[in-house]
């Protein structure tokens, strides 16, 4: 279900989104939408701290390494040498 915002701006503000509007062809309420989509993703989801714990946590594991080189060899090699038997 849609729901509609009603923001109030002042009229040099206004004028100036409604420029850039233009500029990109775009309706006012589009570009208003784009922005907020935008700025909705750039926020982050969740708590940070929880989030930064759990990749300290994933770096404190040992995991087999190898050099980025030699791997990206050894799985093209996987890849041409074909199904086994």
């Amino acid at each position: 279900m849609a729901k509609r915002l009603q923001v109030i701006l002042q009229d040099p503000e206004y004028r100036e989104i409604q420029r850039m509007a233009r500029a990109r062809s775009m309706s006012l309420a589009e570009w208003v939408r784009q922005a907020l989509d935008l700025a909705r993703r750039r926020q982050p989801l969740g708590d940070i701290e929880k989030k930064l714990e759990a990749i300290r946590a994933a770096a404190r594991h040992e995991s087999p390494t190898s050099d980025i080189d030699t791997m990206l060899a050894e799985i093209e090699r996987g890849y041409t040498a074909g199904p086994k038997p």
